[in-house]
């Protein structure tokens, strides 16, 4: 399953005010695992930057005027999410500033049910609180000491992450089937085995696993080995 975890800066608040995306970053997630690709621009929104968003991301209108603007990027940008599910911290934030940027754009908008918001997953799984991708980060010992401001791809790279944390842990699936039994004890309880669907083939030769056998038998009767041998 491909999944795409993004992340946005901007001027301020609410485009309806006129603010506009001055960033935005992507992590291209397969089966739960980052694969490496990102897609990310620093955008000219064509407008003043106030004091108090660039206190949050440092970017200025002199840094940004000789930046794309969104409707320059907007193909790549949508050929990069494709029609995958989009990950996002508070996502009702930057849903609704891409999709004011695509409607400037004259670009199709994101169907909402696109988007999974890793704040509203939090409040589910940590009744108690905060919520803050820092605060996150702290609870799931996520080292997130680079982030002195904010950035859009920066964040999406921590994001992603804190998602899989929220989901049920970094490991990765196996493909191990599950079972359930009753336990030998005769209680209520149940044991949950994991098998594999077919067993895996054997990865050493009959001879090497004679010269293994041969080698422990020069070790000592102390030898650990003899206490993990099928035979002893």
């Amino acid at each position: 399953m491909r999944e795409i975890v993004l992340d946005t800066e901007t001027t301020g608040l609410s485009p309806d005010q006129g603010h506009r995306v001055v960033e935005v970053g992507c992590i291209e997630l397969l089966n739960r695992i980052p694969t490496g690709a990102t897609f990310h621009a620093y955008l000219n929104p064509d407008r003043d930057m106030p004091a108090e968003a660039f206190a949050v991301h440092g970017l200025s209108v002199e840094f940004l005027k000789d930046k794309p603007r969104f409707a320059d990027v907007a193909d790549d940008f949508l050929a990069f999410l494709g029609d995958s599910p989009l990950v996002a911290h508070n996502a009702g934030f930057d849903y609704g500033f891409i999709c004011h940027e695509l409607k400037r754009a004259a670009r199709p908008e994101l169907p909402r049910d696109r988007v999974v918001d890793t704040l509203m997953l939090a409040r589910r799984k940590h009744a108690a609180g905060p919520y803050s991708l820092d605060a996150l980060c702290a609870r799931y010992g996520i080292d997130n000491s680079r982030r002195t401001k904010h950035g859009a791809l920066l964040d999406a790279e921590i994001l992603a992450e804190v998602y899989l944390e929220l989901i049920g842990g970094r490991q990765a699936q196996l493909g191990l089937a599950e079972t359930v039994v009753t336990a030998v004890t005769g209680t209520d309880g149940a044991l949950v085995i994991r098998v594999r669907p077919a067993p895996l083939a054997p990865r050493i030769t009959e001879a090497e696993r004679e010269a293994h056998a041969a080698f422990i038998a020069t070790l000592g009767e102390a030898a650990i080995w003899l206490s993990y041998s099928a035979e002893k």
